[in-house]
């Protein structure tokens, strides 16, 4: 069973945690920037700035998709509430990943802290640094200039779309799209192509900051009658 237990875990929540490296964040007036370089500057400066914040999220993997509440809570406090897939969650308190599957009554938890690269799960990259390292790790370039295009063919809702490629091969995505709404400054989508040509989308809505959400949202009690696996990602399969 424990040799079997990560082939059971799907694979988008192993995306869920790379992708969140880049989380909504706001943006301040664009009109000075000339440069996608320093476009993402302006977004990690901005992001410093932004304490907690709440959206409605939905992500699409393939034909797969889910939605739900997003909470996150600055330096790297991140919680997903799903509706879809019902009661399903995501909880990282700094510390301790913990991802809760009802369908396998499950629990899965990972100490991030003494993983073997704490860095490379994307939890400790959600923070003004972690953008920061983002423009390490990444090339920036507009898709198509900084006047805002529509989101998608046909659509009437205009953004500003940045394009990041990965400047080396260890990088968990060959580019990652942004997609920033010229009116809220805010980013409304995110898309990341992964090494196997897989698409992962993660939409933004209703985004408010600076809320007050409490520390204590971050911690997750787990129900008593589900399985738990410690450290899931990093377990020796022999």
């Amino acid at each position: 069973m424990k040799k079997t237990t990560g082939e059971r875990i799907p694979h988008l929540f192993y995306l869920v945690l790379a992708i969140f490296l880049i989380t909504p964040a706001g943006i301040a007036n664009a009109q000075d920037i000339v440069t996608a370089d320093s476009y993402l500057q302006t977004v990690s400066d901005q992001y410093a700035g932004i304490k907690d914040y709440e959206a409605a999220v939905t992500i699409r993997s393939g034909t797969t998709d889910m939605t739900g509440q997003l909470s996150f809570l600055n330096p790297s406090f991140l919680r997903i509430d799903f509706t879809r897939p019902a009661d399903q969650v995501i909880c990282f308190n700094g510390d301790l990943l913990t991802i809760y599957l009802p369908d396998y009554k499950i629990v899965l938890n990972q100490d991030i802290t003494s993983s073997p690269n704490p860095t490379a799960t994307g939890a400790g990259l959600a923070s003004s640094q972690g953008l920061s390292l983002l423009r390490r790790n990444y090339i920036a370039s507009f898709v198509t200039g900084p006047d805002p295009v529509p989101l998608d063919d046909g659509s009437k809702e205009m953004v500003v779309k940045l394009r990041m490629t990965r400047r080396t091969v260890s990088e968990g995505y060959r580019e990652i799209t942004l997609s920033i709404s010229p009116d809220t400054l805010l980013i409304r989508r995110i898309e990341g192509r992964t090494i196997a040509d897989a698409l992962v989308r993660f939409d933004f809505a209703n985004i408010r900051t600076n809320i007050g959400i409490p520390p204590g949202r971050f911690i997750y009690d787990s129900p008593a009658s589900a399985n738990v696996v410690n450290n899931f990602m990093f377990r020796d399969t022999e």
